[in-house]
């Protein structure tokens, strides 16, 4: 029977994510410092552990938005998280739903993307390597918005240094290496015919619904046209 690799391999694979998600994590935390201390920070980093949500949270703040009108902003953008724990799942459909539920409470875009990297190379993927991804991924990224925190009170009108642009940066590290790694197994000509789909259908959907739900109405669509098109 097949094991597959372990914890702390995972935890190694993950590790250009993990220092990734410090630097950014910095650059949130110092962002949050006018309106958060350290404590609420590290609550808000491990309670809702998204990115891109904590950087719109913190806006939102800024500007004293009502806790319904975060909440929903952070529904909104965290939906997509759903399609990506829903493919995960397949890869994972042999263990128990409560592994499932662990898999996919700690799935970010960056340790699915990690996942998607080891796909490429492993028929097998063991549920223990993925924790060992996701786990070292959210301590770093809890240590990070922390220390950021605390460091951002040294600093002052932080977000002048445009350090909210950090997490689109890393993202597009993150799709460049998979974009490469795909190329291995899908023809160039679906795959940008894919993303013209995607785009396309992203900016028109922009001019009805929020961004938030045209991401995730484009990125159904890419995927329907990505099996319509699939040999």
């Amino acid at each position: 029977m097949n094991k597959g690799k372990s914890f702390r391999e995972g935890v190694q694979a993950a590790m250009p994510t993990a220092l990734g998600y410090i630097s950014i994590g910095l650059a949130c935390g110092i962002i949050a410092a006018p309106y958060l201390n350290p404590l609420e920070m590290g609550l808000m980093s491990f309670l809702v552990y998204a990115g891109s949500a904590q950087f719109a949270m913190l806006s939102l703040i800024a500007v004293q938005a009502s806790v319904v009108d975060i909440a929903l902003t952070v529904f909104l953008i965290n939906l997509r998280l759903g399609l990506l724990s829903l493919h995960a799942s397949t890869i994972f459909r042999k263990e128990t739903i409560w592994q499932n539920i662990g898999l996919g409470s700690l799935l970010t875009d960056e340790t699915y993307g990690v996942l998607m990297g080891e796909r490429v190379h492993q028929d097998y993927i063991s549920p223990s390597w993925m924790h060992g991804n996701n786990v070292i991924s959210y301590l770093a990224w809890a240590l990070g918005t922390v220390i950021g925190t605390i460091l951002g009170g040294l600093l002052p009108n932080p977000e002048n240094f445009g350090l909210d642009f950090a997490l689109v940066g890393m993202f597009v590290g993150i799709f460049a290496s998979q974009f490469y790694a795909m190329l291995h197994r899908i023809k160039l000509k679906k795959l940008l015919t894919i993303l013209l789909v995607v785009g396309f259908t992203f900016f028109i959907l922009t001019m009805f619904v929020s961004k938030s739900l045209a991401v995730l109405f484009a990125t159904l669509i890419g995927c329907t046209v990505g099996v319509m098109i699939n040999d």
